[in-house]
């Protein structure tokens, strides 16, 4: 297992509140850094009758239809941990997200309240893009927002759609372009890449 390489499983989640428990997780996209042909995505029904409407607005998604339609939490949480794990036979699955305290919350709690252990290991824990490109660029905290690694590294027409599944598949690729510039990037000064923008 050891021999086999690491997959960056970019996570996107969509949900109606700030937190999980009180409100629900309604959408999970998952994609893999370098593997566009490896990704998740499914709906979930609501699991309480409390949301912001804000944060539901954000999402685009219909509650009243998810009530009706989408599989429960349960359901839909293992069939998550199913394609992580199958995933192990390609490479090992490490959590990828941006944020990834945000994303990760709703995961794992999900995870372990619904499966009973989070197929990314006991604490949830993994890789968060915006700390990731502080410590390879040297940049403050506040110049590392995606939309501010998308230009530095000249990605155009990548949008953020707010669908779970877009915004993995987006995340993947952000991410894999961040583990180019990596690879391709020698001793610049703190702050510069590598590309001109």
């Amino acid at each position: 297992m050891a021999d086999l390489p690491e997959l960056y499983v970019a996570v996107d989640v969509e949900a109606d509140g700030p937190i999980p428990g009180p409100y629900s997780m309604l959408s999970l996209g998952m994609a893999v850094a370098g593997r566009p042909e490896l990704t998740f995505y499914t709906e979930l029904r609501p699991i309480s009758d409390e949301f912001v409407p804000a944060a539901l607005a954000v999402s685009g998604l219909d509650r009243d239809r998810l009530l009706r339609e989408a599989p429960p939490a349960e359901a839909a949480m293992s069939a998550a941990a199913n394609w992580v794990n199958r995933l192990r036979e390609v490479g090992r699955p490490v959590f990828l997200a941006a944020p990834a305290v945000w994303d990760g919350m709703f995961v794992h709690w999900y995870f372990v309240r619904f499966v009973g252990h989070s197929p990314f290991g006991a604490t949830g824990s993994g890789v968060d893009l915006r700390s990731y490109w502080m410590g390879l660029t040297g940049v403050e905290w506040s110049k590392t927002h995606k939309g501010k690694i998308k230009n530095a590294l000249g990605l155009t027409g990548l949008p953020h759609t707010h669908h779970a599944g877009e915004d993995a598949s987006e995340l993947a690729q952000v991410f894999a372009a961040v583990l180019r510039e990596r690879e391709g990037g020698t001793s610049r000064p703190p702050g510069q890449t590598g590309r001109t923008v």
